[in-house]
């Protein structure tokens, strides 16, 4: 059993499916995306075309999901998923760095984006999640392994996915979300020996996870994103992260996607967290851990080598949201951890 410690990034300044659209939305093509587009050059309209993102829709487990790809189908499949309240969008900023040498793929989860919001907590349970992400690897690559990454609850399923659904998988980065099972048994092994160092991880977790006590009251968390939480998320997400605003992310359905994906909490959370499961995987897995996050400690990779036996860990100077703020570091360890696989 080995866990490869890998050096931090050097801190920076923040700065059945059918298609269904062929090319890229105008609206939503980044500055880069534009810019290449317009040149002259054939290698720039090639490269544009590469980066073009390309929609269609795929059939989940009872809901429809939007599915976005870019780069070549041919080369390696990297399934980009995206967290809470995020949509695909959220990725842009890596999906372009890593278009030209890989076929990405994203998707709105269900509850998210354009992709459908089925009523009911039990429909978001991580059953439902992982059923929609092997409907969108059945339409996108039904005959070879996927490259996965996962953040916030985009990891969280991607956890799930790697343990039940192995041979689907190259390899996993895991950014920001941690395995449900493992963070249960990761608390019971602190409070059962009470040492001061591990009271403190214990508190400083719980700390961290105080939104997700709210998201068990219900219909309070619904109300405050439609009347306002959207734009007090924005706000904090620049002033807090680093992370300025820019079209497509906080996306315009941010109010119904915060209210409709109180549901995961809901259906996952105090579950899986009261009854953990046993959970292993082979899948060569890598976790980056940004070191200023707010929400999930470093401190839970404890233990980890035991569940994911060929496991790296890399440290980010960055706060939960390094998608956006880091995004050329991101795009070059996921590329390097696809290259060591």
């Amino acid at each position: 059993m080995t866990v490869n410690e890998i050096s931090p990034a050097a801190p920076v300044q923040p700065a059945m499916a059918q298609p269904d659209q062929a090319q890229s939305d105008p609206a939503e093509a980044s500055p880069a995306q534009a810019g290449a587009a317009g040149a002259g050059s054939g290698g720039a309209k090639a490269a544009a075309r590469r980066a073009a993102k390309r929609r269609r829709r795929v059939r989940g487990d009872g809901v429809d999901l939007a599915v976005y790809e870019q780069g070549d189908p041919s080369r390696p499949t990297v399934l980009l998923m995206h967290g809470y309240p995020d949509t695909h969008a959220v990725w842009d900023e890596v999906a372009e760095r890593l278009a030209d040498r890989f076929h990405v793929v994203r998707y709105d989860v269900r509850g998210a984006g354009a992709s459908s919001r089925p009523r009911g907590r039990m429909r978001y349970t991580l059953d439902y999640l992982v059923a929609d992400l092997e409907a969108v690897l059945d339409a996108t690559a039904p005959e070879k392994k996927v490259h996965l990454v996962g953040h916030d609850w985009g990891s969280i399923q991607g956890w799930e996915a790697v343990c039940t659904l192995p041979q689907r998988f190259a390899s996993f980065t895991s950014i920001s979300g941690p395995c449900l099972d493992h963070v249960a048994h990761w608390m019971r092994r602190r409070l059962r020996r009470p040492t001061p160092r591990n009271l403190r991880q214990a508190a400083g977790q719980a700390l961290r996870s105080w939104y997700i006590y709210l998201f068990q009251t219900p219909l309070l968390p619904e109300v405050l994103w439609r009347a306002g939480a959207a734009r007090v998320f924005a706000r904090a997400l620049e002033a807090g992260e680093g992370v300025p605003l820019r079209p497509g992310h906080p996306a315009r359905t941010l109010p119904r996607d915060g209210a409709a994906g109180v549901r995961l909490y809901r259906a996952d959370m105090r579950r899986r967290l009261r009854r953990p499961r046993e959970r292993r995987t082979d899948v060569p897995t890598q976790v980056i851990v940004p070191t200023r996050d707010l929400f999930v400690s470093p401190h839970l990779v404890a233990g980890l080598a035991g569940r994911a036996p060929d496991l790296s860990l890399r440290t980010v100077d960055a706060g939960h949201w390094v998608p956006r703020s880091r995004p050329d570091v991101v795009a070059e360890w996921i590329a390097e951890h696809i290259g060591a696989g």
